[in-house]
């Protein structure tokens, strides 16, 4: 699929591959560059962060930093944080992009779709009615309005605004 605008896409088009490179869901956390790297709020035992190639707007990833596969390797407080993270995403993009609806998914191993298998994480796509146009289905073209940056900061001071999470 085509994009009309992804600037973000150079720094991996130029960069190394997929296979080249460590798991992002362990590397990007050790950093501690969180703006940099789309984190977008940390807990005891999970994290959310921006989609650097988001389906649509505000594509959101949710992931324990424990590196793990499968749901039935959750520890019960990594199983708590995780789902009440979900929550919370959907409340703060809710909010901040007022979306229509949301898909939700997991891909758990590469031949579900999973680019990246050996790490579980949770897909959060804001969807809103219309935003399939004529681009994707004549041209396999999807058009993203808003840049990464501008999404990142609408949306961290949303998270847990209202309350902290309990796990």
């Amino acid at each position: 699929m085509k994009r009309l605008w992804a600037p973000w896409r150079m720094e991996y088009i130029a960069g190394l591959g997929p296979d080249d490179r460590e798991c992002i869901f362990c590397e990007k956390p050790r950093k501690n560059q969180d703006e940099k790297n789309l984190i977008l709020w940390r807990g005891k035992s999970c994290f959310a962060m921006l989609n650097l190639f988001p389906y649509n707007t505000g594509h959101l990833l949710i992931a324990p930093y424990r590196h793990i596969a499968q749901l039935g390797e959750f520890s019960q407080e990594e199983r708590l944080q995780f789902w009440e993270l979900v929550e919370e995403a959907l409340r703060a993009l809710r909010v901040v992009m007022e979306p229509d609806g949301f898909n939700l998914g997991m891909n758990l191993g590469r031949a579900a779709g999973a680019g990246i298998d050996s790490h579980l994480h949770l897909h959060i796509v804001p969807r809103w009615n219309g935003d399939t146009n004529f681009m994707p289905v004549l041209d396999d073209t999807k058009v993203i309005s808003e840049s990464l940056k501008q999404t990142y900061r609408k949306l961290k001071p949303e998270f847990f605004k209202r309350s902290e999470p309990r796990g």
